[in-house]
C-alpha cells in the first residue's frame, strides 16, 4: 500500500478509536406529514406507529396532516402508517440520530378495495418510485445511499452507477452511460423544473461534472429513470433524476459541519416567522480543499482547482394560499495549469507541453408555489432563473517556446422558466395530472479553433440572441382493479428558434399477480433539442447551416419483471429496446459522424439530421435492502449500442461497453447493541464493464503530420481492455446528547488499478501510448451534526 493510504488509514483508525466512551440512552424527536400521494391534501386522523419498541410509541395526525413523536430511540425503526381507505404504509429503515430532529414527508395511495373491507397486509416498496405515473425503468433513491455507497461521496450520479444499464463515462468525473446513449441524453430536474447540469467542472452540452454541487443536506428522496418516461418528462433522450428538497426544521435550530479532503461544508437549518405562520429555511455552504490531496501525496494533477457552492431552500406556508418555497444552488469552479517551457519533459510527459485555463459557474433560483384546490385537485406553478458560465483556453508550447492558442471558447446561457402542473384525481381509479412551461433563454456564445491546414485560429462559433421553447403534457392514470393498471399520455416540445417540434405518445401497463410479482410493459416516443451551440455554428461562409436541425428522437420500448422476495430480497430483470432516428449526422455523404457519439462541447461540424441509432440489451437487479444492518445490490446488463452515419454503415457507438456490471454491499454493527449509540459500518464496490470504443490511429499519417491522425472509415472499431475498479469505505457514526458525529473514509479505486482511458500518438516517441483513468483516491470527511 502507498505511504499516503497508510497515513490516511492511520488517521481514520486513531480517531475511531479515540471515540469509544460510555453508552447512555439517547432519543430524538420523529415528526412529520402524511399526505394523499396523488393530490397531497393532508390526511387528517392518520396511525403512526414506531414497531418494535418498547413501551409502544405512536401518534396520530391533526387537521394540517401533522404528527409528532418525542424522544424516539436512537437507531434504525420501522415506521408503519394507516388511514382508512388507504392502503397501509410501511417505512423501514428510519435513521434517528441524537444529534437532529427527523422530518418525514409520508404519501398514502388510495384504496380500491376499501368497500369490500379486505385486509390489505403491509408490503415494503423500495424500489418503487415515488411519481406514481412511472411505471417501468424507474427507481426512487434516498440521501443516505449517497452517503453509504463506496465511492458515491453525497452524489446522485456516482450513486445512480450501482445501478442496472448504467456505466461510467470516465472515473474522474460523475459523467454517466445510459444504456449506451450519450451522456447528454440526461434530464437534470428540481422541483419540477428543467435545470443546467447541477455539477463543477462541467463542460457545455454535457450533463456531468468533476463534483457535484448539489448538498445532501438539502436533497430528500429523489427518482431515477432510464427508459420509457412519464409524459410529464420531456427534451431526453436516456434518463432522469428528478430531485426532490427537503424542509429546514421548522421548530428548532440545527447545525451540521462538515471538514474533509473535498471541502469544508456548513448548514444551517430553523424556523422562520411570517406573520402568523411558521415556515423554516435551510442554508448549505461549502468551500474546496482539493489541494489537502496533493499535499499528502496523491497524485490529482498538477493543476490548480478551486471550487465553492451555496445551496438553499426556504418554507413559507400561507395558510389558505397554500405554500411557497425559494429554492436555489450556485456552483463557482475553476482548474489551471500552465504548462512546462521545457522539451526535456514533454519527451517524459507530452501534457507538460500544453497549458489550459477551464471554468464552469452554474446556478438557478426558483419560486414555486403549490396549492390544494379541494380534496381532489393540486396545482404547482414554479417560475425559476437559471444560468451558466464557461469557459476553456488551451495552448501548446512551441519549438522556441512561445505560445500557441489551440481553442479559445466561451459561453454564457441563461433561461427563465415558468411552469404549472394540475393533478386531478376524480376517484381511487382515475387520475389526470396535466401542465406546461416555457423556457426563454438567452445565450452569448463565442468558439474559436486552431486550423492547421489554414494555420490560424478559426471562428466556428460567434452568436448571441434569444431562444424560446413551450412543453406540454398530458397524463391519466387507470387503476382497472387492484392488479391492473393502465397509464397513457402525450408530450409536446415546440422549438421557436426553427419552427421544430415533437409529438411523443407515451404509455405503460402493469399487472400484478399478486402482492410481490408484477408484470409491466412501457413505451415511449422521446425527443430532444441539440446542444443550443450547435445551431449557431458557422461555414465557411459565415452562414449558419445548422440552425434549422430538427430534434433526435428515439422509440423506447420496456419489458420489466418485478419480484419481491421473502427476507427484503428484490429481483427485477428488464428487457429494452431504443431506436434512434432523426440524428444529426454529417452533411458529407461518406462520414462516419453522428451526434451520438459526441461525448460533450458544441461540436463544429455542419449537419443534417438523418442519422440512426439503436440499442438494446437485458439487464438484471437483485437486490436486499438494509435489513439487520447488511445490505447488497447486484446489477448486470449486457447490451449493444449501434449507430449509421451518413455513409450508412452500421457501427459500434463510442459507449457500447457491451457489458456492464456492479457489485455493492455493505455492513453495519451498533457496537452497544442496547443503546445503540455508536455503529460502524464497511462497504464495497466492484465494477467490472468492457472497455471503452475508439478509433484506431493511422500511425504512418500521425507520423507525417505530428499529431495524432485517425482512420475515419474505422470509427470506434477497437476497444480498450475490460474495466475494473474497487472503491472501499468505512463508517463510524456517534450519538451524544443532542450530538451526532461521523467518521467517513472512501477508497476510490482502492488497488489503483491503471484502468485505460484511451490513446494518442506521442509525437516524441512516434509511439502510440496509452493515457489512464483516476488513480487511488481517498476521501476523508468528518461530519458533526447538533
Amino acid at each position: 500500500m502507498k505511504q499516503p493510504a497508510k497515513c490516511f488509514l492511520s488517521a481514520f483508525f486513531t480517531i475511531l478509536f479515540a471515540t469509544a466512551g460510555m453508552a447512555q440512552n439517547y432519543t430524538q424527536t420523529l415528526k412529520g406529514t402524511v399526505l394523499d400521494k396523488a393530490v397531497k391534501s393532508p390526511l387528517i386522523g392518520a396511525t403512526v406507529v414506531v414497531l418494535g419498541v418498547e413501551p409502544a410509541m405512536g401518534a396520530m395526525t391533526d387537521a394540517d396532516g401533522r404528527f409528532r413523536l418525542p424522544a424516539v430511540p436512537v437507531g434504525k425503526h420501522t415506521i408503519r402508517v394507516s388511514y382508512l381507505g388507504y392502503k397501509e404504509l410501511v417505512l423501514p429503515n428510519v435513521t434517528v440520530n441524537s444529534g437532529k430532529e427527523v422530518e418525514l414527508t409520508l404519501e398514502m395511495e388510495e384504496d380500491l378495495l376499501v368497500a369490500k373491507e379486505v385486509v390489505i397486509r403491509a408490503r415494503v416498496e423500495k424500489q418503487k418510485p415515488l411519481n406514481e405515473l412511472s411505471t417501468v425503468s424507474a427507481r426512487t433513491f434516498s440521501v443516505e445511499e449517497t452517503q453509504r455507497f463506496a465511492a458515491a461521496v453525497n452524489d446522485p450520479a456516482r450513486m445512480a452507477s450501482a445501478y442496472a444499464g448504467v456505466n461510467v463515462a470516465d472515473d474522474g468525473n460523475n459523467v454517466i452511460v445510459i444504456r449506451g446513449n450519450a451522456p447528454n441524453g440526461l434530464l437534470w430536474r428540481m422541483e419540477g423544473v428543467d435545470i443546467p447540469n447541477p455539477n463543477h467542472f462541467s463542460a457545455v452540452g454535457t450533463s456531468g461534472g468533476g463534483i457535484s454541487i448539489l448538498s445532501a443536506q438539502l436533497l430528500s428522496n429523489s427518482d431515477f429513470l432510464t427508459g420509457a418516461f412519464a409524459a410529464e418528462y420531456g427534451n431526453a433522450l436516456s434518463g432522469v433524476f428528478d430531485l426532490k428538497l427537503r424542509k429546514g426544521n421548522s421548530e428548532k435550530r440545527e447545525y451540521t459541519l462538515q471538514a474533509g479532503v473535498l471541502g469544508l461544508d456548513a448548514a444551517v437549518e430553523g424556523p422562520m416567522r411570517m406573520g402568523n405562520q411558521t415556515g423554516s429555511y435551510l442554508v448549505n455552504y461549502r468551500y474546496s480543499t482539493l489541494s489537502i490531496l496533493g499535499k499528502l501525496g496523491v497524485n490529482i494533477g498538477d493543476a490548480v482547482t478551486n471550487f465553492q457552492d451555496l445551496s438553499f431552500n426556504l418554507w413559507m406556508p400561507a395558510g389558505r394560499l397554500g405554500q411557497f418555497t425559494l429554492f436555489g444552488m450556485g456552483g463557482l469552479s475553476n482548474q489551471e495549469y500552465e504548462g512546462k517551457p521545457d522539451s526535456l519533459r514533454w519527451e517524459e510527459n507530452a501534457q507538460e507541453q500544453y497549458g489550459w485555463n477551464f471554468k464552469a459557474n452554474t446556478g438557478v433560483t426558483g419560486l414555486t408555489h403549490s396549492i390544494v384546490l379541494n380534496e381532489q385537485t393540486y396545482l404547482k406553478t414554479v417560475v425559476a432563473v437559471s444560468g451558466t458560465q464557461n469557459g476553456q483556453q488551451s495552448d501548446e508550447y512551441q519549438d522556441d517556446y512561445s505560445l500557441r492558442r489551440l481553442f479559445d471558447g466561451n459561453y454564457r446561457q441563461t433561461k427563465t422558466t415558468v411552469s404549472s402542473t394540475l393533478t386531478h384525481k376524480f376517484n381511487a381509479r382515475h387520475l389526470l395530472r396535466t401542465g406546461a412551461y416555457v423556457n426563454v433563454m438567452q445565450y452569448r456564445f463565442g468558439q474559436r479553433e486552431w486550423d492547421d491546414d489554414a494555420e490560424r485560429l478559426v471562428e466556428q462559433l460567434r452568436n448571441s440572441g434569444s431562444a424560446t421553447s413551450l412543453d406540454a403534457f398530458a397524463q391519466w392514470q387507470y387503476r382497472a382493479t387492484d392488479r391492473l393498471t393502465l397509464n397513457a399520455g402525450a408530450h409536446g416540445i415546440y422549438f421557436f428558434l426553427n419552427n421544430t417540434y415533437s409529438l411523443e405518445p407515451r404509455a405503460a401497463v402493469k399487472y400484478a399477480f399478486n402482492e410481490r410479482q408484477s408484470l409491466s410493459l412501457g413505451y415511449g416516443l422521446h425527443g430532444q433539442m441539440q446542444p443550443l451551440g450547435v445551431y449557431f455554428i458557422k461555414n465557411e461562409n459565415n452562414e449558419l447551416p445548422n440552425r434549422d436541425l430538427g430534434f433526435s428522437k428515439a422509440h423506447h420500448v420496456v419489458l420489466s419483471y418485478d419480484h419481491n422476495l421473502p427476507g427484503n430480497w428484490h429481483i427485477k430483470p428488464e428487457l429494452y429496446y431504443q431506436a434512434l432516428f432523426n440524428v444529426p449526422i454529417s452533411r458529407d455523404e461518406q462520414d462516419a459522424f453522428s451526434m451520438l457519439n459526441v461525448p460533450d462541447g458544441f461540436v463544429g461540424e455542419i449537419l443534417r439530421n438523418g442519422g440512426k441509432g439503436r440499442n438494446y440489451g437485458v439487464e438484471l437487479t437483485l437486490e436486499k435492502f438494509l435489513t439487520n444492518g447488511f445490505y447488497f445490490l447486484l446489477s448486470g446488463s449486457l447490451f449493444q449500442s449501434e449507430y449509421q452515419g451518413s455513409d450508412g454503415v452500421w457501427r459500434n457507438t463510442r459507449f457500447n461497453t457491451v457489458y456492464v456490471s456492479s457489485l455493492v454491499s455493505g455492513k453495519e454493527w451498533n457496537w452497544n447493541r442496547r443503546h445503540k449509540n455508536r455503529t460502524f459500518g464497511v462497504n464495497l464496490k466492484l465494477t467490472w464493464s468492457g472497455g471503452r470504443r475508439e478509433t484506431p490511429i493511422d500511425l504512418a499519417a500521425s507520423a507525417e503530420q505530428n499529431k495524432t491522425v485517425y482512420f475515419e472509415d474505422r470509427a470506434f472499431e477497437d476497444q480498450m481492455p475490460y474495466y475494473l475498479r474497487i472503491d472501499t469505505g468505512v463508517r463510524l457514526k456517534r450519538n451524544y446528547q443532542r450530538l451526532t458525529t461521523t467518521l467517513s473514509l472512501d477508497i476510490q479505486n482502492t488497488t489503483n488499478r491503471q484502468n485505460i482511458f484511451g490513446r494518442y500518438y506521442d509525437t516524441h516517441s512516434g509511439e502510440i501510448k496509452y493515457w489512464y483513468q483516476a488513480p487511488m483516491i481517498p476521501v476523508l470527511s468528518y461530519r458533526v451534526e447538533f
